[in-house]
């Protein structure tokens, strides 16, 4: 009788941690049936999280909780809107209206211009434009240079892809604004840490880059290569250097907008005419760089800004401050640019564009952040990492942080794996006695590493490459890239775990 009672215990706990991982699983299981959108499945999900959380949470939640987290979820997921919108206005009106272009080394016929024009494509502008905008728009202008090179289709999409590398900063860094509220974490120190994770994914990735590039015919010199550690290297430390002094938001245009700059000096060496033709092309970037450098650098001016208009409703959640936000003054530059231009008649549609272009983003992040403050606020989060620690033991943050990197690339998007994993990733560290900014770092990166290779990434890919049913053969180009991510994802978890870190 005894034991009948203790398989009955066992069980019914085992029944009820289904209960609790249930919108986790629905959201997974839709995702991955293709049966249901990004926002389709959220918003599943979020209605069984409530159910669950209403009836079903370790201690008592009553439904005036239940409303403070939803609320609390959706002025986080509020926070990053102007971000998308603001990015995506900006450039649009920047870059099409203004027939600008991005300062890249004139084509040459000799290998090494075609080298050069390659690198600066996947590694500098093409993660600066992702920056900017976010949703795999770093794709597009990195494809319209690299259409140049004559490339096959594969290599075109598999290079145009290797865009997504600094997807950490990618819209505005609003990843890891969202992730710092989701782990209540300093967004900065988040952004910092992950960026060490991401060094290691570059150290890996720029071999196969390498290798890639050779079987496409745009080989290179050990000189050659030597210069592009070089840069990438610089760039790399210039960024985290500029994550650590500016915030995730403006890191990487502030840290990169001035590198390619400066590669296009290096490989071009302009006459005055075309220096000053790439300088009216490039001053919308330069004007809105400098201010936001100066907005975050001059103590007054950031104070005041910071001060004015400051909206807190939530303690602990990201306060937003409308003059120091950077998507306000990403917005405002759109406008400016539409009225230096003389395209304020083009305004209007380029902002429904850029709704139409961001609205199921918007949609998507609002609603896995309510779900994931509902399931953190209920104690659910809690107890799931209690249950996985207890049955998996030090494999837990592994097998986490592999999940949240293929529900990253299924969901195409970090926010929506940080808003089921997060919580649990946490607790799970805290559990376990680990060093949790590790944890948290470890858990941002995988969210968002294997986005580069998510399906609606290579959706976006192959159709502008005009290769649409040719999925397969990308994948395959970039199955070395995503190994190297499960490779830094499995030996970041093993030094956690083993306390190394």
């Amino acid at each position: 009788m005894r034991q009948s009672n203790v398989w009955h215990r066992r069980i019914t706990k085992a029944l009820l941690y289904i209960v609790w991982a249930l919108p986790a699983l629905i959201v997974i299981g839709l995702l991955a049936s293709g049966r249901a959108t990004t926002l389709v499945a959220a918003i599943i999900g979020l209605l069984v999280a409530i159910i669950v959380a209403l009836s079903a949470a370790p201690g008592e939640f009553q439904l005036y909780r239940g409303a403070s987290a939803l609320l609390r979820g959706a002025w986080i997921g509020w926070i990053v809107v102007p971000y998308i919108l603001g990015g995506l206005m900006f450039w649009q009106m920047a870059i099409r209206p203004g027939d600008a272009a991005m300062p890249v080394e004139s084509l040459r016929p000799n290998m090494q211009a075609r080298r050069r024009l390659l690198f600066a494509a996947c590694f500098l502008i093409g993660p600066f434009s992702e920056s900017a905008t976010g949703f795999g728009a770093g794709i597009v202008g990195t494809m319209l240079l690299l259409r140049r090179l004559d490339l096959q289709p594969v290599y075109l999409m598999a290079f145009s892809l290797l865009s997504q590398t600094m997807i950490l900063w990618g819209g505005m860094g609003n990843g890891a604004i969202v992730a710092g509220a989701f782990s209540r974490t300093d967004p900065t120190a988040l952004a910092v840490n992950a960026s060490f994770f991401q060094a290691a994914l570059n150290v890996l990735w720029l071999p196969l880059y390498w290798r890639m590039a050779r079987r496409a015919g745009v080989g290179a010199s050990f000189r050659e290569r030597l210069s592009e550690v070089l840069w990438l290297g610089g760039s790399l430390l210039l960024l985290i250097a500029a994550t650590q002094a500016l915030g995730p938001e403006v890191a990487m245009l502030c840290a990169y907008g001035p590198i390619i700059v400066l590669r296009y000096l290096f490989d071009e060496r302009p006459d005055p005419r075309k220096l000053l033709e790439a300088v009216r092309r490039m001053a919308p970037f330069g004007l809105l760089i400098g201010w936001l450098m100066a907005t975050r650098l001059t103590s007054p001016l950031s104070e005041l800004l910071r001060q004015t208009g400051r909206l807190e409703p939530f303690a602990g959640a990201p306060a937003w401050s409308p003059l120091f936000h950077a998507g306000t003054w990403l917005a405002a530059g759109a406008v400016l640019c539409a009225l230096c231009y003389g395209h304020v008649s083009s305004l209007g549609k380029e902002a429904a564009k850029a709704w139409k272009t961001g609205r199921l983003a918007v949609l998507a992040i609002i609603i896995f952040s309510m779900m994931a403050e509902l399931i953190s606020s209920s104690g659910i989060a809690a107890a799931l990492g209690e249950g996985i620690n207890a049955a998996v033991g030090s494999g837990a943050i592994t097998c986490l942080a592999l999940v949240s990197a293929v529900f990253g690339a299924l969901a195409n998007s970090g926010n929506a794996a940080n808003g089921l994993f997060m919580s649990s990733q946490v607790s799970l560290a805290t559990e376990a006695g680990l060093n949790v900014a590790a944890v948290i770092a470890l858990q941002h990166t995988a969210a968002l590493a294997l986005n580069l290779i998510s399906p609606v990434r290579m959706s976006i890919v192959c159709s502008l490459a005009g290769c649409r049913g040719q999925e397969r053969a990308a994948y395959h180009a970039m199955l070395p890239f995503a190994a190297a991510v499960v490779a830094v994802l499995l030996t970041g978890s093993l030094m956690i775990t083993y306390r190394v870190l």
